[in-house]
């Protein structure tokens, strides 16, 4: 038997992870979750079983990745915006010029 007890504060995401690979990852994490909600309604009230413990460490890890996830679409935005940006001063540069 597992007798390692989860718990959200505990919990961390993978440092390096692709947007695929988030997604599969949040994807994985709702099956868990959804398998676990419906292993407390077969259990009885006395159980040793921690699904709610295990179920709160499992949704703080998915809140984690999915702020993966946020940040690398925001940061590649980001430096596509800074791109975009150093073009067009470049354009306005070169009309400048002419």
């Amino acid at each position: 038997m597992d007798t390692y007890n989860l718990k959200p504060e505990h919990m961390r995401a993978p440092a390096h992870l692709t947007k695929k690979e988030v997604q599969a990852s949040l994807e994985e994490l709702d099956a868990k979750i959804k398998v676990l909600r419906g292993r407390i309604n077969a259990t009885t009230a006395d159980s040793k079983n921690t699904y709610h413990e295990h179920i709160a460490a499992l949704e703080a890890k998915r809140e984690l990745i999915a702020q993966k996830l946020y940040h690398t679409e925001d940061h590649h935005s980001k430096w596509d915006d800074l791109k975009k940006g150093i073009e067009n001063l470049k354009t306005d540069i070169e009309k400048m010029f002419k």
